[in-house]
């Protein structure tokens, strides 16, 4: 989401390309999709593992939180 210069209004929503979770910074850039943004890496891995031809991407979460940045 962008807030405009004053804060006062949403001058557009940004996103995740995966899940579509709406996103409050910019998100994180892909190399393999560099016109996405995404939310986390897990996103950005499943993404990318479906864009491979797996039907069904099976991706461990790992130690980050799922839609966490930062």
């Amino acid at each position: 989401m962008k807030f405009s210069d004053n804060g006062y209004y949403i001058e557009r929503y940004i996103k995740c390309s995966n899940c579509g979770m709406l996103l409050y910074s910019d998100g994180l850039k892909s190399e393999i999709a560099p016109n996405e943004v995404f939310c986390s890496k897990w996103c950005i891995d499943w993404s990318s593992a479906k864009a491979d031809g797996v039907e069904e991407p099976k991706i461990p979460f790992g130690h980050e939180k799922l839609h966490e940045i930062g």
